[in-house]
């Protein structure tokens, strides 16, 4: 394959299934771009609550594992859509590996008759907010996006995870770490330990306490949650699995807020969190942060991901622009993802399907809260 005068040396790959819980992890954690959205457990999960149907590929080079795809397959009447969450996993950097695995899985999209296949690894196409100083975009980022709109591929309508975020650096000392901080982090991280805001690791016997937590904080912030038994799987099998820790903050005894972090391989996610009305002046948010922050670092980790930044950073309106704010102040870099893509295996069904499921999906977030405001979603 030629492209702007580079030769791609095409390369020969040889699909093969993972069957086994551990080898797919522990193959997975070695991996370039590895994401806790593509472990065993996150298949298990989607299959158990929204009826995805996971198939797991790897994909063997000269013997050797070269990349891993974890295929969400979810059936639409007698056809099927194909969602790879972040991911496929490999070594971006190597331009003939990547083309031959996009090519790959789109020849399984054709053969399973899917009307298309999305994919959205955690390839960056620039850091820094845009117009700002310190902003820049990268050509590794830049290059694959290319690639993927001369394979067929186009941006999707439909980004399912966040494309932006912050992310934190953990390979520096905890000092450096506090005064990489603005200063009015650092000073709430102080406060809320002067003020009497302790923190403790949870367990699985936190459960309904994390769930109270959280839904006191759907109902106070106007969002729609899931009953007890979709988080029992979202946070209780990730905890079982030492893929997923709370962090519970505490005053006076009682619980007034907690954060869940995820974490595989060499990176950590902030995934949930969740405060009380009361106490919330004693700023115990900051300090579970911070708290989460040294939790990744002694499990050797590299990287403390935010998870989620706004698409238009300079638009105050944007829903996470105050969480952005929030999250800005502990000095993390903000990054720019190349998000997620879809092939259109089927195009003219394609191009029906993305257009009819913006309009369900807004009559059914709708009635979600009118469900909420009426008081029949979970509460506390």
């Amino acid at each position: 394959m030629h492209d702007s005068g580079i030769f791609y040396a095409p390369v020969l790959l040889q699909p093969a299934s993972i069957s086994e819980r551990n080898l797919w992890n522990a193959t997975l954690a070695q991996m370039p771009y590895a994401h806790v959205l593509q472990t065993w457990e996150w298949g298990e999960f989607k299959a158990a609550t929204t009826g995805w149907e996971p198939k797991r590929i790897a994909y063997m080079h000269q013997g050797a594992v070269a990349a891993m795809a974890q295929v969400l397959i979810r059936r639409v009447g007698s056809l099927k859509v194909m969602y790879v969450p972040k991911g496929p996993a490999l070594d971006y950097n190597q331009p003939g590996l990547r083309v031959a695995v996009i090519d790959a899985l789109k020849r399984h999209a054709r053969e399973q008759g899917a009307i298309f296949l999305k994919i959205d690894p955690d390839v960056v196409a620039g850091v820094g907010i845009p117009g700002e100083m310190g902003a820049g975009e990268i050509e590794l980022g830049h290059q694959v996006m290319y690639e993927w709109g001369k394979a067929g591929l186009r941006y999707s309508r439909d980004q399912v995870q966040f494309r932006n975020s912050i992310v934190i650096d953990l390979r520096a000392e905890e000092e450096a770490l506090l005064m990489r901080m603005k200063q009015k982090t650092r000073y709430n991280v102080r406060l809320a330990e002067r003020r009497g805001v302790t923190v403790r690791f949870g367990t699985a016997d936190d459960l309904d306490l994390l769930y109270r937590l959280y839904a006191e904080t759907a109902h106070r912030d106007n969002f729609v949650i899931r009953p007890l038994a979709y988080y029992r799987r979202a946070w209780g099998d990730f905890m079982q699995a030492g893929l997923a820790q709370p962090i519970i903050a505490e005053r006076g005894g009682r619980a007034i807020a907690h954060v869940i972090i995820f974490g595989f391989g060499k990176r950590a996610w902030y995934f949930y969190g969740a405060s009380s009305d009361e106490g919330r002046e004693h700023m115990p948010t900051y300090l579970l942060q911070w708290e989460a922050i040294r939790w990744a670092r002694a499990q050797q980790m590299v990287a403390y991901d935010f998870w989620g930044a706004p698409d238009d950073f300079h638009n105050q309106r944007d829903p996470l622009a105050g969480v952005f704010r929030f999250k800005e102040g502990f000095g993390g870099t903000v990054v720019r993802r190349v998000g997620a893509w879809d092939y259109p295996a089927r195009p003219a069904l394609y191009a029906l399907y993305t257009h009819a499921m913006p309009t369900v999906l807004g009559v059914m977030r709708r009635i979600g809260m009118r469900r909420l405001r009426r008081g029949t979603a979970p509460r506390p």
